[in-house]
């Protein structure tokens, strides 16, 4: 599919000190760490490793958005639950470990090394962006001829046994430390310090940020192909042929969010809405969107939300991009996730987690309709909706308990 053909690469240039402050029409072009060009690439490196995941559609779930509106509404589900790993996070982790290994197979080459010692990568993690590492360097290592890659994950003595044992079934070495941010962090410079490793960061690294653009890259062409828009790149000039109207993404560190705003900006300009989604419990993003100034979570925050995966909050690099390229930032409640989650697996018949729910409580819930579909008269007899279901790693049995008390 073609690009958008403003010049989205122009406001996407590498990001330097992050700063918080409002654009103002006579200030300088916004520099950004990850360009449309980057996504691109990022496609073709991790194509043949990682899953083109599937895009569902149920119309069961399209006439109970659209209930009493006078406009139809079409939900498309990007299904990153069936990607390797569970999540979205393989694709940002392949890409990294890629460029990485790239890197260091041309430097091989160029001082004609005898002697080959692996790549080292190291993060610290307790959840999906431990397994991905994991499985992502070693996948990368089948491929390349001159080069292994070796992965050191820095893990809460805390987390859970199932994640450790996935880990270390991927062929990552595992440390553990006390189950303090601080600890994860102060072991994660020591293994790059003594090892020379690389560190990836799970939503802030540059290059994860491109390869988790890779989602609506392939959503929006899915949907032209389910539409029958025979170039969706054509749809940027006409918004009634646009595959997809808006696309409601889960927000956390901002990896996801901020990489496919890139993308979507890169594709469809700015025909396209960009709602992003969390917890009521976790509105750092909507805090931070609305109040114009990046803000961790309120010290007094317990964290205590079923989408345990959105916990994190955007940085330096995911911020810039959420503040200027993102249309709107909604929450919604613990019970709306936990419905919306049993309905995914109720209707889809996918296993999605509950961090995955909280795109689809969005849209199913009141506020979303009444700001984007009663009343909408943009021209459209259907309004397209995207909707990314980031992973399904899963305690099936604890979620369900949980879902007993809101039904």
């Amino acid at each position: 599919m073609e690009a958008f053909e403003t010049d989205v690469r122009s406001r996407c240039t590498p990001f330097k000190n992050g700063s918080n402050s409002e654009l103002t029409d006579d200030a300088p072009p916004q520099e950004y760490c990850t360009t449309f060009a980057d996504v691109q690439e990022a496609a073709t490196r991790i194509r043949n490793i990682a899953h083109r995941t599937p895009v569902l559609t149920c119309s069961t779930m399209d006439e109970m958005v659209s209930s009493d509106c006078e406009k139809s509404v079409k939900l498309f589900f990007k299904v990153e639950a069936m990607q390797k790993t569970g999540s979205f996070k393989f694709r940002g982790a392949l890409n990294a470990v890629k460029c990485l290994l790239s890197e260091t197979e041309q430097e091989q080459n160029e001082n004609a090394k005898n002697e080959i010692n692996p790549l080292q990568v190291v993060t610290h993690s307790s959840g999906n962006h431990a397994q991905a590492l994991a499985l992502a360097a070693k996948l990368a290592s089948t491929e390349s001829i001159l080069c292994n890659v070796h992965a050191t994950i820095v893990m809460p003595r805390g987390a859970p046994e199932i994640k450790k044992r996935a880990v270390e079934g991927y062929g990552a070495e595992i440390i553990l430390v006390e189950n303090t941010n601080e600890a994860r962090e102060e072991k994660a410079d020591v293994v790059v310090a003594e090892r020379g490793a690389s560190f990836i960061h799970p939503s802030e690294d540059p290059r994860v940020i491109a390869g988790q653009g890779t989602v609506c890259l392939e959503m929006v062409e899915q949907c032209a192909q389910i539409m029958m828009i025979p170039n969706a790149a054509d749809s940027t000039s006409n918004k009634k042929s646009a595959p997809l109207d808006i696309v409601v993404i889960p927000v956390g560190g901002g990896g996801l969010a901020s990489g496919n705003i890139i993308a979507l900006r890169g594709l469809l300009g700015d025909s396209v809405k960009i709602v992003l989604a969390e917890p009521q419990e976790l509105n750092d993003a909507k805090r931070s969107f609305y109040g114009k100034s990046l803000v961790g979570h309120d010290p007094n925050n317990l964290l205590n939300s079923v989408a345990d995966g959105l916990k994190t909050t955007l940085g330096p690099n995911t911020w810039p991009i959420v503040r200027d390229m993102a249309d709107d930032v909604m929450t919604v409640s613990e019970a709306a996730i936990l419905r919306a989650t049993k309905l995914v697996w109720e209707r889809l018949k996918v296993c999605i987690e509950p961090s995955a729910g909280v795109g689809v409580a969005v849209v199913m819930g009141e506020e979303f309709r009444q700001r984007y579909i009663v009343g909408n008269n943009d021209g459209n007899e259907v309004l397209k909706i995207g909707i990314v279901l980031c992973g399904g790693n899963v305690d099936v049995v604890k979620v369900a308990k949980m879902m007993v008390a809101v039904v």
